[in-house]
């Protein structure tokens, strides 16, 4: 970012915090609050005419920091196309890097190419491999999480940052405690992910027993595409169901 943008970012920020400690009337807060959950309800309301429609999907995570002569970009690019090759359609958080990469694989195969953007004060953009009837833009995060995991028969999720990780253990959260079905969860990267897998098996399991051993097998490592496609092929071949259902 340049200075100018830190420096709006940061004015924005402070006026945020002090927003949070000025009193409010009831009349105020009634007000602000109606109109939040308006808006609210006018997101999953576009979100679930949209998405009801696509089919079976895959959606595919990461960061939008990734450049494009990136290993990591090349992958999801050639995962992405491979899914569609199997039957499936893409979605992603529509915008830059690993986003990108996973639209515009789909959109090389001619498959669905789902982007579900959000607004943000820097990075975010809609990348050029949406279908524009499939691109929808969100202000609240907690609702762009839902469609994520509610219309996708399967997570791919390659080396991200914060938002790669909110997305994968939320998707983990609620397989875990049975608030929805299981579907396959794929981390791409072995060296990347090894340090997070370790920690979990070492400190979170054997050390303070904060989950189950079968937690562990919510999710599987590979380090190419078309092991990647295969995790995802295999889960659903045991229920004898194709993607093009």
């Amino acid at each position: 970012m340049s200075e100018e943008e830190v420096e709006k970012v940061q004015k924005t920020e402070e006026e945020k915090i002090r927003k949070a400690f000025e009193e409010r009337d009831w009349s105020e807060i009634k007000s602000a609050d109606s109109w939040a959950i308006f808006k609210v309800m006018a997101e999953f309301v576009e979100g679930f005419e949209k998405l009801a429609k696509i089919g079976p999907c895959v959606s595919v995570f990461g960061s939008a920091r990734t450049p494009r002569d990136h290993h990591y970009y090349k992958v999801a690019e050639e995962i992405s196309a491979k899914l569609v090759r199997h039957g499936y359609g893409v979605i992603t958080g529509g915008g830059p890097g690993i986003m990108e990469a996973g639209n515009k694989g789909a959109h090389s195969e001619n498959g669905k190419s789902v982007g579900l953007n959000i607004l943000l004060p820097f990075e975010q953009f809609n990348n050029i491999y949406i279908d524009q009837d499939k691109l929808i833009t969100f202000d609240y995060f907690f609702v762009r999480k839902v469609m994520f995991v509610k219309y996708a028969q399967g997570f791919v999720v390659l080396p991200g940052g914060f938002g790669t990780m909110d997305e994968l253990f939320e998707a983990l959260t609620l397989i875990q405690t049975k608030k929805i079905g299981r579907f396959p969860i794929v981390l791409v990267g072995k060296e990347y992910w090894s340090g997070l897998v370790d920690w979990l098996k070492t400190t979170m399991l054997e050390q303070e027993a904060n989950i189950n051993e079968e937690d562990l097998d919510l999710f599987s490592v590979v380090d190419n595409a078309t092991d990647a496609v295969k995790v995802i092929d295999e889960f659903y071949s045991k229920y004898l169901l194709s993607p093009n259902f």
